[in-house]
């Protein structure tokens, strides 16, 4: 998941935090030069994000429930287990809560008025 949020940072454009100086634009693009890797990313979209992290939820989810099986057959200690479901739990509760958060935003959306 923290890859699909690192992800983000290709979607926002520095071009804004510049100064209009000549100092200031010069220190930008010797950072954006020094920070860039040799080969551009490419740029993801929200949708692609968004996949990504439910894409990684649903795995996390399996895993989950995979180690509660290998659990029961004996094949797993207590603390994979405990670890598994809760990071499964986090996951769910995170995609509930962007879910919530985009509802609510298509929401404000529809009721404004044009």
């Amino acid at each position: 998941m923290i890859e699909s949020i690192q992800g983000v940072r290709s979607l926002v454009s520095n071009s804004g935090l510049t100064g209009t100086s000549t100092e200031n634009t010069v220190t930008g693009s010797a950072m954006q030069s020094a920070l860039a890797p040799s080969v551009a990313p490419q740029p993801m979209s929200f949708a692609q994000v968004l996949g990504d992290m439910a894409t990684e939820a649903v795995n996390s989810l399996k895993l989950s429930e995979t180690k509660s099986f290998e659990a029961v057959q004996g094949k797993a200690n207590t603390r994979e287990v405990v670890d598994a479901v809760m990071n499964a739990e986090q996951a769910l509760q995170t995609a509930i809560s962007i879910r919530d958060k985009v509802v609510t935003a298509y929401l404000e959306v529809a009721r404004m008025q044009i």
